[in-house]
Parts: structure tokens; sequence; C-alpha cells
């Protein structure tokens, strides 16, 4: 059985790394991959840029959410209690919705352009979503 709370603050952690990945690939790195066009392949099935104009936002949005998440899961938002549960609720529901996103392109076989990206997404993108998304979600109702 999967302890709720360790998984939320799991959560907050993936998220924090996640933006710290994006920042990095901001700079115009391009790891674990060759190029640009690899990176986007294995990451997303299509080729996207990967420029600072488009992963600096997402870090953004990252970096808030493991503060929201980290807050909520560790008990220190105070008087921002509801803030950061909303925040928690958030990210959740991100996660949720990325994974039933993620099933529903195993069903129909959306394999991208890329031959990394359908194993990824359901070896690992697809069910760390929705344990991760599942677990945050029922400390939410703890």
């Amino acid at each position: 059985m999967v302890d709720n709370r360790r998984a939320a603050r799991a959560g907050a952690v993936l998220l924090g790394v996640l933006a710290l990945v994006h920042v990095y690939w901001a700079t115009g790195a391009v790891w674990p991959a060759g190029d640009e066009r690899g990176l986007s392949l294995a990451v997303l099935g299509s080729v996207v840029s990967f420029g600072p104009a488009v992963v600096l936002p997402l870090a953004a949005m990252e970096g808030v959410g493991a503060v929201c998440v980290g807050a909520y899961a560790w008990g220190l938002a105070g008087r921002f209690a509801r803030l950061a549960q909303l925040g928690t609720a958030v990210f959740a529901g991100g996660l949720l919705l990325r994974g039933a996103v993620g099933v529903v392109w195993i069903v129909a076989g959306k394999d991208g352009a890329g031959a990394v990206f359908p194993w990824l997404n359901a070896l690992a993108y697809t069910p760390l979503c929705l344990a991760l998304g599942g677990a945050v979600a029922r400390e939410l109702r703890r």
C-alpha cells in the first residue's frame, strides 16, 4: 500500500527536479539526448523547441508546484495552508490528466515521430503520473 504522505513529498521533490531540468535545458543543454530534436522526440514524441521561451515558463510552474506540494506535504504552509492545498490539488489534477492522456496515447497507438517516446510513455511517464497523482489526491482527501 502506498503511503500517500510520502508520495506527496516525493511529488514535491519530483517537481523541484523537473524545474531544475527545465532550467538546465533552457541553457541549450540537451542531455540525455544528443541534440534538441532527439530530446524533443524522446520527451514529447514530436519535434518542439526546447528554447528558454518554452522551458522557462514550465520550470516556473513546476517550481511553484514544488513549493505548494512541499509546504502541504510537510505541513509547513502555516497561514498559507489553503493556498498550498489549492496548489497541491492543481498538481494532482495535472498529473492525473497527463496520466489519462498517456493511457489514451498507449491505447490509440500514438508513437510520435520517435521510437523512444512510446516506451518512455508506457513504462515511465504515464504510470508515474497516475501513481503520484492518485497518491497526492488521496492525501488531500485525508
